[in-house]
């Protein structure tokens, strides 16, 4: 149902408050630049420290202002299933296209219990869900027999994979049996080996920063232009690096930043890079033609 290169749209701050202008300008930029999809108020979008208010608000701001161009992929996770529930139920009802659905965290559920908060989200609400397994953030991974178990699910489309395993999404996809379950990158460095043997896209932190080199990269793998496919894949692994050498979205905000598109604001626990990073990340967006030297 998903497919190409969706960006996990970063949320601007100013003065302490969501940047609605900024939000608005990111979501036109990335369309302009080819991005085949938007996904706001996920890990990257700082979902963690906005109140419940902001994050509907952005929802529905990158719903109205997407207009029906590409698909909205609303982030509504939770470790609360009825939160999550509330969170895919208003991003419904604003007419987004799916919900991006991340592992409960922090309370380790088992596998069954997994099996049983995704079952109860997606038969209760009938709407889109790609599922997202991040387990070096939630403590928690969805394995690959629970995949297969939640993929029978109709309304249950996807997931996003972010262990940083080619050999996990083979495993997914040997299991899944049905054409329209989509497996997306959650990881910038291997999304061209993903492609290569069955993912369908990313949902993509670099995006933010190099939309058009992401959606070119993706395009070219799944027409099996693999060659100009690789070639991207090299030019991009050293961004891909550079914006995880802190936490995400630290250095992607800050790149945005550097680059003059929003201001250097995060909120706390996360805080400004380190000058030593920061000055690896500039001499890596400068040698990409990101920003001058």
């Amino acid at each position: 149902m998903f497919s190409g290169a969706f960006v996990a749209i970063v949320t601007p701050f100013k003065n302490g408050k969501v940047d609605e202008e900024k939000f608005r300008e990111l979501i036109e930029f990335q369309i302009e630049n080819g991005t085949n999809g938007i996904v706001p108020c996920g890990t990257t979008g700082e979902s963690a420290t906005l109140t419940y208010e902001e994050h509907k608000r952005l929802i529905k701001i990158a719903v109205e202002q997407v207009k029906g161009r590409v698909p909205v992929i609303a982030g509504a996770g939770s470790n609360n299933t009825m939160e999550s529930l509330e969170l895919i139920e208003f991003a419904k009802n604003v007419k987004a296209d799916g919900a991006l659905v991340i592992t409960p965290y922090y309370n380790k559920p088992t596998q069954e219990g997994l099996y049983l908060h995704y079952k109860y989200l997606a038969e209760t609400t009938k709407f889109p869900i790609v599922m997202y397994n991040v387990p070096g953030r939630t403590g928690t991974d969805l394995l690959p027999e629970t995949v297969e178990r939640l993929s029978k699910i109709p309304n249950i489309v996807g997931i996003k994979e972010a262990t940083g395993s080619v050999q996990r999404t083979c495993e997914i996809l040997e299991r899944v049996s049905r054409e329209d379950f989509t497996v997306l990158s959650g990881d910038d460095a291997i999304v061209y080996p993903l492609i290569c043997v069955g993912a369908k896209g990313v949902i993509s932190v670099l995006s933010n920063i190099a939309p058009k080199d992401m959606a070119t990269l993706v395009e070219k793998a799944l027409k099996g232009e693999y060659e100009e496919a690789k070639r991207l894949h090299y030019k991009l692994l050293p961004l891909a690096k550079a914006l995880f050498i802190e936490t995400n979205p630290i250095p992607v905000k800050t790149a945005l930043s550097m680059m003059g598109m929003i201001e250097e604001e995060l909120r706390l626990p996360l805080c400004r890079m380190s000058e030593k990073n920061k000055e690896t990340l500039r001499k890596t967006l400068i040698n990409y033609g990101l920003i001058r030297g």
